[in-house]
């Protein structure tokens, strides 16, 4: 069955920089659409980024602009968001998501992994 696998979070001070991976399985990994998304403690939950099904074509969140960078490698089934820049206010559980073809409709989420930036 399907499973979108994140790694990559932990603990970085504020002006570090992560890189997270999303490792997908039981699909056709090229034919979707993938996304990040974060969700703080008391929030809702955020786009941050996403990328098309080639990489030609990606999408960011103002808040993160210029910082981070969402990338892929279809031959290895994997999505990755490098972060840059952390600031204190990105700390967040980050999850990757699948999007088959319908605009704003993901169909898969990974467990999502916890990146924390302290100040």
């Amino acid at each position: 069955q399907v499973q979108l696998v994140e790694s990559g979070g932990g603990l970085v001070q504020a002006g570090g920089s992560l890189r997270l991976s999303c490792a997908a399985s039981g699909l056709t990994f090229s034919g979707y659409y993938m996304g990040w998304f974060r969700q703080a403690p008391g929030k809702e939950r955020e786009f941050v980024a996403g990328i098309s099904w080639s990489g030609g074509s990606t999408n960011y969140a103002d808040s993160v602009k210029g910082r981070f960078t969402i990338s892929r490698e279809n031959a290895k089934n994997t999505v990755y968001l490098q972060m840059n820049s952390l600031k204190p206010e990105d700390t967040a559980v980050y999850s990757c998501a699948a999007n088959g073809g319908r605009r704003g409709v993901y169909d898969y989420w990974g467990q999502g992994t916890q990146v924390t930036v302290s100040s």
